[in-house]
């Protein structure tokens, strides 16, 4: 049974080595990278571990938000070069585990005829910082907050499942990995045991680069269009007003005393990363490295603190009325007939009559 990860990554130098290190630790067979012209070293980060580990890497200079037909790309590769039987389509800030054992032997219990399931995806987060992972000092609660305390937090929702699928060399992955072509014909108990911990918000420096990274993606290419309520997009909105950080601060408590109802300590991925055997110790040790951890000064905290709540109320406003002109122009767009749209008729009709031909 042979599992692959696969990743599309852009300037995530203070995570990679810890996420390429957990997973092969996890029984990862094999890890497909498309490095998205990084410039913060990540791909030379990458470059090391394809020459010591089962890491293969790609490079795709392009911004344009591409994600979908990227991963896609290489979980064909996974079914077709890789002898596949499961693969996984992840980000460089998330990190999957079983709840017993490790990720491959969880999955090597699950059954194939399956087809795909949706693994739970957790946000873990800790106090804030200008920079820094936080992953050993850190990044120690589950955010488990109710849509009412997201809301009051300026957070859209709790985040989508990951899709976990059998290895296809005919799948679709959609943008974002939350979605795949390959059915799931039946329910997965507790996702086998599987989830995933997403670690956003570890940084101010990383946060942002984030965001105006998605934000340039998304205008550079008009052909995507992200949901009315695309929490990033209302984040690049934010950004461009020049009220980002005080929203990001107001994301999470400041101090760990604070974290109260909705937040559940999680010390796993700390621990399981304080034990790894690395194979490039160094790299591991630089991104869970807590004197990399600037932590703000909490009176500059205090201050953007009460900037966001006095903005809060106008950024619900105005968030409320821009998601409501785009999930208008996007209902008119649906029923506008357009070439793209008669072309995708004509082709589901043809598909339809071959179908039954065949029969």
């Amino acid at each position: 049974m042979r599992v692959v990860l696969t990743m599309m990554v852009r300037d995530e130098a203070d995570v990679i080595a810890a996420t390429i290190e957990h997973h092969l630790a996890e029984g990862i067979d094999r890890i497909l990278v498309t490095d998205n012209a990084s410039v913060d070293g990540t791909r030379e980060i990458l470059a090391e571990y394809a020459r010591i580990a089962p890491v293969t890497v790609f490079d795709d200079p392009e911004h344009r938000k591409q994600q979908a037909e990227v991963v896609t790309r290489m979980a064909r590769q996974a079914a077709t070069e890789h002898g596949a039987d499961w693969v996984i389509n992840g980000d460089a800030d998330e990190f999957v585990l079983a709840r017993e054992g490790t990720v491959a032997e969880a999955l090597a219990a699950a059954p194939t005829a399956i087809g795909a399931f949706p693994a739970p995806v957790h946000n873990l987060v800790g106090p804030t910082a200008r920079r820094g992972s936080g992953l050993a000092t850190r990044m120690h609660w589950r955010d488990e907050r109710s849509p009412e305390q997201l809301a009051a937090a300026g957070v859209q929702a709790q985040p989508t499942p990951n899709a976990i699928h059998v290895a296809d060399p005919s799948v679709e992955v959609a943008q974002g990995n939350h979605f795949v072509s390959t059915p799931q014909r039946f329910a997965a108990e507790g996702a086998f045991g599987l989830e995933v911990l997403h670690v956003p918000w570890r940084s101010w420096e990383q946060f942002e680069r984030k965001t105006v990274n998605m934000g340039r993606g998304y205008e550079a290419s008009p052909s995507l269009d992200p949901s009315p309520n695309h929490h990033g997009m209302r984040d690049w909105r934010r950004w461009k007003a020049g009220i980002l950080l005080p929203f990001y601060l107001a994301r999470t408590p400041v101090d760990d005393a604070d974290f109260g109802a909705g937040f559940v300590r999680d010390d796993r991925l700390a621990e399981r990363l304080a034990g790894l055997d690395a194979l490039l110790p160094e790299r591991l040790a630089e991104a869970i490295d807590p004197a990399r951890d600037e932590p703000f000064d909490r009176d500059e905290v205090r201050a953007m603190l009460a900037r966001e709540r006095d903005l809060h109320e106008l950024d619900e406003a105005f968030h409320t009325a821009i998601a409501g002109e785009i999930a208008r122009r996007q209902a008119l767009e649906r029923r506008a007939i357009t070439p793209e749209r008669l072309a995708r008729g004509v082709r589901r009709v043809g598909r339809e009559i071959a179908r039954r031909i065949r029969r």
